[in-house]
């Protein structure tokens, strides 16, 4: 076991977002295990399959915590870098309609985030940060203002010292940068994290995954047993190595189609057209990303504009919550109150679907056959919030506290919640 030197045992704390962080104590590190529903662990414990988490639950603490609306990647990875939910840092999704300057707005940087992180506060202050990430969408906002190591394992063979903090990243794993649609992504995120807790000794390492593998299977699935496996194997090694570990994910992960497979979704903007006239409803889903074949852009959760002065909000509402497969169509001053988003990244309607149902804009828009699986799997809405919570040190929960996975940065340097 390495021996860890570099904690400066004479800063006691560090405080990000008004969240004070005592300093660690040993190596710390958080998975966030990308689509994660608590699902997927229930079926890898009942088959055996993953002794490393299942000792982590039995003498840590797991419980269950609520993650960041919508259930999207990029929201839930910024929330927990941050420690705060997203009417702080201001990320509302992967992709948005800019109120100002009506531009959409793919986010693939740092731009959109408001606050600064938790790892960038412990860089500053003297630790040694590493933030590896499946997807290099997230790497530049995970990486914010980081005096450390960030870098994606889709794009590890372009890392740079100048850029990444790193160089030579595929020789350090001893493999090339994978496919960015296969389970290796993942785990090539976990084996870096490895190699450099081996080399390089950070204090505190964010990993975050990828969910390709459950976009595409099912908690029983073998494919997805198969990953829970090679998943357990490398957490067993970062414990193995005097880590503090902490698993939690960004959102869950839910079937969209029916028994015969065909997916079932409400394509909003075609209704919104034929009844309130073409364009002026603006349909925005915020799940769209560079990773179209994981979800085809359809999700549980969307945005509608109102684009022309004649349209009534409360007529826009009423129609809306009347359509089949619509669990709750929201304005705007009730979702940022409900679900703690930034009220300007907001749309004039938040729709969420009722589980096994997605939302899309208009029928055209939504290319399924770029769909990596049979069945449509996807994300956003309320019946992915809730997602596993698991740290291998006993944590001093306090019973009334609303556990939310941004909170699992402070449970594990805390040791309360």
């Amino acid at each position: 076991m390495p021996e860890y030197n570099n904690i400066n045992s004479d800063k006691k704390t560090v405080t990000a977002n008004g969240r004070e962080y005592q300093w660690p104590v040993q190596p710390t590190v958080v998975v966030c295990f990308d689509g994660c529903d608590p699902e997927y662990i229930v079926a890898a414990s009942k088959a055996g399959l993953i002794p490393n988490l299942d000792k982590m639950r039995n003498s840590g603490f797991a419980s269950k915590a609520l993650a960041s609306m919508p259930t999207f990647t990029n929201p839930n990875n910024v929330s927990i870098v941050c420690g705060v939910s997203p009417n702080v840092h201001g990320v509302s999704g992967n992709f948005y309609l800019d109120r100002e300057t009506g531009k959409d707005v793919m986010m693939v940087d740092s731009t959109p985030v408001r606050a600064p992180t938790l790892l960038s506060a412990f860089s500053r202050a003297g630790a040694k940060v590493v933030a590896i990430t499946a997807k290099d969408k997230l790497r530049k906002a995970l990486g914010k203002d980081l005096d450390g190591i960030a870098f994606s394992a889709e794009k590890a063979n372009e890392a740079t010292l100048a850029d990444n903090g790193i160089s030579n990243v595929e020789a350090l794993v001893g493999r090339n940068a994978p496919d960015q649609y296969s389970a290796d992504l993942s785990l090539f995120v976990l084996d870096a994290g490895i190699k450099l807790l081996e080399t390089a000794q950070p204090d505190i390492s964010y990993l975050s995954l990828s969910d390709y593998v459950q976009h595409k299977h099912a908690p029983n699935d073998p494919e997805a047993l198969e990953f829970m496996v090679a998943v357990d194997q490398r957490l067993g090694k970062i414990l193995s190595l005097g880590a503090r570990l902490g698993i939690v994910a960004d959102h869950g992960m839910s079937d969209m189609a029916d028994a015969s497979g065909n997916p079932r979704i409400v394509y909003l903007a075609d209704q919104l057209n034929e009844t309130f006239g073409t364009g002026k409803c603006r349909v925005i889903c915020p799940i769209t990303d560079p990773f179209v074949r994981h979800h085809g852009a359809l999700g549980g959760f969307v945005r509608i504009h109102l684009m022309a002065p004649d349209i009534a909000l409360y007529d826009v509402l009423n129609f809306v919550r009347n359509i089949p497969g619509i669990a709750l169509a929201l304005p705007r001053d009730e979702v940022c109150l409900m679900f703690e988003v930034a009220d300007d990244r907001e749309g004039d309607i938040a729709v969420i679907a009722i589980k096994g149902v997605a939302l899309g804009a208009s029928k055209g828009d939504h290319d399924l056959s770029q769909l990596s699986g049979t069945r449509l799997r996807s994300h956003g809405g309320l019946t992915e919030q809730v997602v596993p919570f698991i740290t291998s040190i006993p944590v001093k929960a306090n019973p009334t506290h609303r556990l939310r996975n941004f909170d699992i940065f402070f449970a594990l340097l805390n040791e309360v919640l």
